[in-house]
């Protein structure tokens, strides 16, 4: 358990890591962004507030930081840029900086909180201490608390001056349409295996078979990938996740219910993981099943997801989809965790051994 909670916090750091080391902002996939806060900068036309979307490992968080930096550089080698190097750059990469304000909850998955946001309105009514702007990001923000977004309403409707706003969300849909009508939204998009391949051989010189593996795992988002290819443990972790998943499909009610088990003593992070862990595998036999040309994501299971998609076919496939994803709600509603999985589990086919 301790492993899985030392592998959990270095994932939240990589989520929306794209390109940590490059300066010139140089962020993967996202050069249409990247000219458009440059060009709100050098033309002195910034927004009070800027939302960030995108599944998690995009580069949500690195956009915004980048962002930030240039804002606030010391000595910027031009509008927009930033070099990266300077005293207040440093500060804001390691997110330490006195005038940037991190706001999350606790845990991926947990809840932002509303006296969270009061703390923060009350930080931002103060005069920046050394940058040119204050800036507050929030991340992950489809986890506040509706209490908490109304409660940032105020402040996105009258923002202090020198105040910047950056907040972060795996979709727009998933917050009150008042927060998003009151920031400038930027949608980000995961790049296309193929291209996150050659970067990852190009940028990382990881081995070609391994970038390639990498890119489909990541479904084209840098920071998983990287993620990934920095932690071995936790690519063996979802390894051992899949192996169950191809395991439990083969396996009687008996063996499933002794799986499900020890889910009531596992931190509901973890699961999580393996929910979405066995959502991919089903996405993927899914794509499979309707002969859909799109890349699966767990390519060193292709032989295994082509036997079960015609073991399954396309309709099993998506309402196993489905439970699964609204077991991951169920999950955040605090449900009895065994019994949450064993429900999903009973719910699975049961598929030959010789598939």
């Amino acid at each position: 358990m301790a492993e899985f909670s030392v592998n959990f916090r270095r994932l939240s750091i990589y989520q929306d890591c794209a390109t940590i080391h490059c300066m010139n902002w140089n962020v993967l996939g996202h050069e249409w962004a990247e000219a458009l806060l440059k060009q709100h900068i050098a033309r002195d036309q910034v927004r009070h507030a800027y939302l960030f979307t995108g599944p998690p490992g995009v580069g949500r968080r690195t956009l915004a930081l980048r962002f930030a930096q240039a804002l606030n550089c010391l000595q910027p080698p031009a509008p927009g840029e930033a070099c990266g190097v300077c005293r207040m750059c440093t500060q804001i990469e390691r997110m330490q900086q006195a005038d940037l304000a991190i706001v999350a909850a606790e845990t991926v998955g947990g809840t932002l909180k509303v006296d969270q946001v009061r703390e923060l309105q009350h930080t931002l009514s103060l005069t920046p201490y050394e940058a040119r702007y204050r800036v507050a990001l929030l991340l992950r923000f489809q986890e506040a608390h509706i209490s908490a977004q109304n409660a940032l309403l105020k402040t996105l409707e009258e923002a202090p001056e020198k105040v910047i706003l950056l907040l972060t969300t795996d979709a727009a849909e998933n917050l009150l349409p008042t927060i998003v009508s009151r920031c400038e939204v930027l949608r980000l998009r995961a790049l296309s295996v193929g291209r996150l391949a050659e970067a990852l051989q190009d940028r990382w010189q990881i081995p070609a078979e391994e970038a390639r593996m990498l890119a489909h795992l990541s479904g084209g988002r840098t920071g998983k990938a990287l993620f990934f290819h920095d932690d071995p443990e936790a690519l063996a972790m979802r390894r051992e996740w899949g192996e169950d998943f191809v395991r439990l499909l083969t396996s009687p009610r008996r063996e499933r219910f002794a799986y499900a088990d020890p889910f009531r003593k596992k931190e509901r992070e973890e699961i999580r993981e393996i929910y979405q862990v066995w959502l991919s595998f089903w996405r993927d036999i899914l794509l499979v099943a309707s002969g859909a040309e799109v890349p699966i994501v767990n390519l060193e299971w292709e032989k295994d997801i082509t036997s079960l998609a015609g073991a399954t076919g396309p309709r099993t496939a998506r309402i196993c989809t489905t439970n699964l994803e609204q077991g991951l709600i169920q999950l955040d509603q605090n449900l009895n965790r065994q019994l949450l999985t064993e429900v999903l589990l009973m719910d699975w086919p049961r598929v030959s051994e010789s598939v």
